[in-house]
């Protein structure tokens, strides 16, 4: 046994923030896994992905501050300034991507999911359902700002997986993934296309669609499929009003952020992102015992 405990590590994350509940689960694994491995987080949210000017400042008190490692949810994949602070930041600090890709040869690595993935079995379970030259489906596709990276990667993969199928995308629709953002933007799709068979979105979005098919009057109602997983999604998974939903485990992905800072500083982890395998969780199955999120009343300690 050691005369002196290790001491612990001080660990800086950075998210674009909690109005959207995936990045709640995110917070609890790594949050979880940090009291197991002796570390301290400071966590930071920049209050959405059009907050550039936000996240770098926060990038920089971190660094400031002699953190052992930061882990950066970028707000945007390509926007230069960032990256340049990114690159700033990483002479005195290792910086992680964590779930959302960013364009910098200075990060150490990034722990996550491939987007395209996401999309990709959302599309083939779809392919599955209509395969082509079957009665011919329309879609719409509500998602995240294109500023952000994940959404043109998820789009791509979900048009690759409808590659043979009767499914056709018949717009696209795309906003910060806050609640009141996405809410509009959907009343805006099944506004212009109330006789769309699907309806494909984030999170936030199929919340609000849960929300308005509730309304008395509504008249639309096209299936609904997640692209990712949060509480409500989970909730309407198992009461039926959700079809399906893309799952990558966001409270893993926490956790090996953690263990990958802590456990494995200095390896090499390989090409591309560490993450979970992304799977389709549908209505079908009934089985949701996998389905991990954070608990219902939790909420990060933020900076």
């Amino acid at each position: 046994m050691p005369l002196f405990a290790e001491p612990s590590r001080l660990i800086c994350v950075l998210v674009p923030h909690f109005k959207d509940e995936y990045w709640l689960s995110v917070a609890y694994g790594l949050e979880q896994e940090a009291a197991r491995q002796n570390a301290d987080l400071l966590m930071y949210e920049a209050g959405g992905y059009a907050a550039q000017a936000r996240q770098i400042e926060q990038l920089a008190a971190c660094a400031n501050r002699g953190v052992d490692a930061i882990l950066i949810g970028a707000v945007t994949q390509d926007d230069p300034a960032l990256r340049d602070a990114i690159a700033a930041s990483a002479h005195d600090v290792p910086i992680f991507g964590l779930v959302n890709d960013v364009d910098s040869d200075a990060l150490q690595g990034r722990i996550g999911v491939d987007w395209h993935d996401m999309g990709l079995v959302i599309g083939r379970h779809l392919a599955m359902l209509h395969p082509e030259g079957s009665a011919k489906q329309s879609a719409l596709l509500v998602s995240g700002p294109s500023r952000s990276g994940w959404p043109a990667l998820l789009e791509a993969g979900l048009r690759d997986g409808l590659a043979e199928s009767s499914v056709k995308i018949i717009d696209r629709f795309g906003a910060d993934t806050g609640l009141r953002q996405q809410l509009s933007i959907v009343e805006t799709a099944l506004k212009q296309h109330p006789e769309a068979d699907y309806l494909i979105g984030s999170a936030p979005a199929i919340e609000a669609a849960m929300g308005l098919r509730a309304r008395p009057g509504d008249r639309t109602s096209p299936t609904l499929i997640s692209t990712y997983i949060s509480h409500t999604v989970l909730r309407g998974l198992i009461n039926g009003a959700v079809m399906a939903a893309s799952f990558d485990d966001p409270a893993l992905q926490g956790e090996l952020a953690i263990r990958r800072i802590v456990e494995g500083a200095g390896a090499n982890p390989g090409p591309g992102p560490l993450g979970p395998e992304v799977v389709l969780m549908s209505r079908s199955a009934q089985d949701f015992t996998q389905i991990r999120v954070s608990p219902a009343n939790y909420f990060p300690d933020i900076q």
